[in-house]
């Protein structure tokens, strides 16, 4: 499996704090990877650092068959090379249908006067009756997406990017105030989305990345401390010792 992404060598420093040391991590296509650390450890600045929002002081970050550099690219550009992320807090049209918001988000034209006179074809349909299906929101397909759970805002998200069809997805916490059945379903959701492209998940739940069954990437200030399976990593007397032992 060739890297889809990698990021080498790469080092961020915010007030004479090193956020990022020396961060070197590739992930394959399709591969599911959860990145867990103690807070401060750098997992959110690693994102950001690969959606464009910070730009490292050093090193490299490729993107694809091309190993197209990001470091150069805009936010905007960096979503249409095929990188989609998900924020701890779920960002969806509250006042728009789940449909409306799935419609939305389907790569289409970009206009002003596009999203205005925005009529969903057949082809469009479709595909979001396929994503409603897909996230387990079928049934509230012409719900109001403020009237959606917690959990389900969660899905209409996640949804939304899928709707992109993003070759990475970047999800932070996605378990994080939800039911067990919600986090149930989220897990099928994620490992599924997984079978066909790259999924990074950052989260500090040990159940829920127990049931991800994937590999994990622990970071300590900045740069990875282990490696592995769960098992593999937890057994780790540094991961003990900086993170499961708080």
């Amino acid at each position: 499996m060739s890297a889809l992404l990698e990021v080498s060598g790469v080092s961020v420093t915010f007030d004479g704090f090193r956020a990022i040391n020396n961060l070197s991590i590739a992930i394959g296509e399709p591969e599911l990877r959860a990145v867990i650390g103690p807070n401060g450890a750098g997992k959110t600045t690693f994102m950001d650092i690969v959606t464009g929002k910070t730009r490292p002081d050093e090193g490299r970050v490729l993107w694809g068959e091309a190993s197209l550099s990001l470091l150069g690219m805009s936010e905007s550009a960096i979503a249409r090379a095929g990188i989609g992320r998900k924020f701890q807090k779920p960002t969806v049209f509250e006042d728009q249908t789940v449909r409306e918001n799935l419609a939305m988000a389907l790569r289409n034209k970009r206009g002003p006067f596009d999203v205005l006179f925005y009529k969903t074809n057949r082809q469009a349909r479709a595909r979001i009756a396929e994503l409603a299906d897909e996230i387990g929101l079928s049934d509230a397909l012409p719900r109001r997406a403020g009237d959606l759970s917690h959990g389900q805002k969660q899905w209409l998200e996640i949804g939304m990017l899928l709707a992109q069809d993003p070759r990475l997805l970047l999800v932070d916490e996605p378990a994080a105030g939800m039911t067990p059945a919600e986090r149930e379903h989220t897990t099928e959701l994620l490992t599924r989305a997984a079978k066909t492209r790259a999924v990074v998940v950052i989260e500090h739940d040990m159940e829920f990345i127990r049931r991800l069954n994937c590999k994990v990437t622990v970071l300590h200030e900045g740069s990875v401390l282990a490696e592995g399976s769960l098992d593999h990593v937890t057994q780790n007397q540094q991961v003990i010792d900086v993170y499961l032992g708080r």
